[in-house]
């Protein structure tokens, strides 16, 4: 005899009516209620969106759970990846973007996370343990939509496996994923990454 699956706790209806357009990723429905979980607090007015807090502001007594869904679940990240792209190409069409290629820089301590080391971290202006990744947004008329990021390797820290990639070639690299998938790019803003951009438009 086959259970039936329950039905996955309802949080706002908007959140719920985004994100039931990935929920056949999702195998359990306690991972897809913790995706759920996590938008509605990533939507919500904390100044510092850290998992207890997430936790806190959307009724959970601790953050277990959330923690759980990101580090040990079964679920894939490029599906979603993939599905969100896809849900923004239905959206646009066939307009063309403006793509806004920046770099991220946060500051990160302890050993915890991968590809962490010294390096000049823009926002604070200095140069400290961090993360930098490169990141690209679509824009359309007056709405940006999140598109692409890869996280940037400095060679101290790359792992058995890696490549070296400067952050010219990781912006050329989502251009060209991007261009593969249908998006129309009519202009790209960026800084200190021109040489690589414009090699990619031409390409």
């Amino acid at each position: 005899m086959v259970t039936a699956r329950r039905p996955a706790s309802p949080t706002l209806k908007f959140i719920d009516e985004y994100c039931q357009n990935y929920q056949d990723l999702f195998s359990q429905v306690r991972n897809y209620e913790a995706f759920k979980l996590l938008h509605l607090g990533l939507l919500s007015e904390l100044p510092r969106k850290s998992l207890p807090k997430i936790a806190r502001a959307v009724g959970l007594s601790n953050s277990q759970s959330l923690h759980h869904f990101l580090r040990d679940s079964t679920w894939s990240s490029p599906a979603l990846t993939q599905r969100r792209l896809q849900l923004i190409l239905q959206l646009i069409g066939e307009t063309e973007i403006i793509l806004c290629i920046d770099e991220t820089r946060d500051e990160k301590k302890g050993q915890a996370t991968d590809y962490v080391a010294k390096q000049y971290l823009g926002n604070l202006g200095k140069t400290e343990r961090g993360i930098v990744s490169v990141n690209a947004y679509g824009l359309v008329d007056t709405i940006t939509y999140s598109l692409l990021f890869k996280n940037f390797k400095p060679r101290a820290c790359l792992k058995p496996g890696d490549t070296y990639k400067s952050k010219p070639q990781l912006a050329r690299e989502i251009i060209c994923e991007l261009k593969a998938l249908g998006f129309r790019i009519k202009l790209v803003l960026a800084v200190g990454l021109n040489t690589a951009l414009n090699k990619s438009r031409t390409s």
